[in-house]
């Protein structure tokens, strides 16, 4: 039999290497826009395993140190895709594995920077939240809907949401499917900063650039230090951060970092 033809479905992300900002220069930062328009960006399967093959290939590649995520204008991601979903079963959703592309997005080791503009609801919350820092446009909103179609989070919404935002205000918007615009979760510690909607990518590129230019080897060390705050008690995440802390002391980059700190010039970090 002849081999079928390849795919030829659009792509749904859609991924550059911005060379500037309007705040300067972007070095090693991947730009990462979630591009299904029809669908307000709505996760589904093959959305999420294209960001996910995209994400651990720019996790992979030296040359980029911070990574940022966006959608469009009128929505970052407006939830699953609920048409693919209706027809899923317990043992669909257990043999096919397709959610474990949202373990595969927690393992990865570099800075994510979500850039969200309009509506992140259901997965596209889950999606801004399991980023390490969140910018939001004044229009933003976010929220965690699932109860009225009968179900609950399912991509770690709820237990994100809850270390965010507090046991009482996460209970309020999951049981009742709410919304909380941009304001009120930078007020609450869902989001790192709220800027005007047009220069929410600009601000996230700039934030990323930031990141981008500390040592890159500490800096993944240190994200995974903070993330283990949430999973660890007190003292078992503080010899994990110490344990962290003297193995840095092996690294070619903290050498060139205090010696460029003693001979008063800019450090060139190596990434070892």
């Amino acid at each position: 039999m002849p081999e079928s033809a390849p795919s030829m479905a659009p792509s749904r992300i859609r991924v550059a290497f911005p060379a500037e900002s309007s705040a300067g220069a972007v070095e090693h930062v991947a730009l990462i826009t979630l591009h299904r328009p029809e669908a307000l960006n709505a996760i589904d399967f093959a959305l999420l395993a294209e960001l996910v093959d995209a994400v651990e290939a720019l996790d992979d590649d030296p040359s980029c140190r911070a990574i940022v995520i966006t959608g469009g204008t009128r929505a970052f991601a407006a939830g699953v895709d609920v048409r693919q979903l209706a027809d899923e079963t317990p043992v669909s959703l257990t043999v096919d594995n397709e959610f474990d592309g949202w373990e595969r997005l927690k393992r990865i080791r570099k800075p994510l920077i979500a850039a969200v503009r309009g509506v992140a609801l259901g997965g596209g919350c889950e999606l801004a939240m399991l980023c390490d820092l969140l910018v939001a446009g004044d229009d933003a909103s976010f929220g965690q809907p699932e109860i009225r179609l009968g179900l609950i989070p399912g991509a770690g919404g709820s237990q994100r949401l809850t270390r965010a935002i507090g046991k009482a205000r996460a209970m309020e918007m999951i049981l009742t499917g709410r919304t909380m615009d941009a304001r009120e979760a930078e007020a609450h510690g869902l989001v790192t900063r709220v800027v005007p909607t047009e220069a929410t990518v600009e601000s996230a590129l700039e934030l990323a650039a930031r990141v981008a230019a500390m040592p890159p080897l500490a800096t993944i060390v240190a994200k995974e230090v903070v993330n283990h705050a949430f999973e660890l008690p007190l003292e078992a995440g503080i010899e994990f951060e110490r344990r962290s802390f003297f193995l840095l002391f092996a690294s070619d980059d903290m050498r060139e970092g205090t010696t460029a700190f003693l001979e008063k010039r800019p450090a060139e970090w190596q990434g070892r």
